[in-house]
């Protein structure tokens, strides 16, 4: 009963936040991708707080341009991460599917891209290039889907080339989830959303690391993934009754 309530609460508003926007960008003002961002920061505080999402935030924002390279635990990642960050995200296309939460993603900034389509992932890394270069954050989750362990799974190094060659910053992200019912795994969308948030409250925890820029791609890629297993285990060490450290 209470994901009911909260998927009314979330939906109406979503609907009269994007056509709203919609409207006043076409009559009062033009529209930007920073207009958008504001928008999206706005509408992702309102909604952590009704999915009563609770984050304890670690580390700075990076002030230039960046790539942020985050583990991925669930769907809900992206709500928690984009309230601090303004980035395109890098997404499945599935999302793309989704009624109204599509017309928001592109609106607010997203690059779709087929996870097992060679030629769609280098599509995307050209997209993400052209991105960077126009001063743009890019999010992404180089796993390529969600995990359940207590370890990233190898993180694909072709986005980790690229932005090599570039000379643009990278920016380690982790993020983290107390319990077993808000880590998305063997679940289907809708379920997963009934159970996480069937409950009052999801608690999380997020580091935001310090910029690395190494030139070597494949190395800049190893120390990245290896950055985020550190902050795995350091986000859980003293987190009694997390989901990797029950006691």
């Amino acid at each position: 009963m209470l994901a009911v309530i909260r998927v009314i609460l979330l939906i109406v508003p979503m609907a009269i936040f994007i056509l709203s926007y919609l409207l006043a960008s076409k009559i009062l003002f033009r529209h930007t991708n920073e207009k958008a961002f504001a928008l999206r920061r706005i509408y992702l505080r309102y909604c952590n707080y009704v999915l009563g999402i609770r984050t304890r935030k670690t580390g700075s924002i990076y002030k230039e341009t960046a790539l942020y390279v985050s583990n991925h635990r669930s769907l809900s990642d992206p709500l928690i991460l984009c309230q601090f960050i303004d980035a395109f995200i890098i997404a499945k296309a599935e999302v793309a599917r989704y009624p109204l939460i599509s017309t928001g993603a592109n609106l607010t900034g997203i690059l779709y891209v087929q996870r097992n389509d060679k030629d769609s992932r280098a599509a995307v890394r050209d997209m993400m290039k052209k991105t960077l270069k126009k001063s743009q954050n890019v999010l992404v989750y180089p796993e390529g889907t969600v995990n359940a362990k207590n370890h990233v799974l190898p993180y694909r190094p072709g986005t980790f080339r690229e932005i090599a060659k570039l000379g643009i910053p990278v920016v380690p992200v982790c993020l983290e989830y107390k319990k077993e019912k808000d880590i998305w795994h063997n679940r289907g969308l809708f379920k997963h959303f009934f159970l996480q948030f069937g409950y009052l409250l999801t608690l999380t925890r997020l580091h935001i690391g310090e910029p690395m820029l190494i030139d070597d791609g494949e190395k800049l890629c190893e120390e990245v993934e290896r950055w985020t297993n550190e902050r795995i285990k350091i986000l859980h060490s003293d987190w009694k009754g997390s989901v990797f450290n029950p006691e």
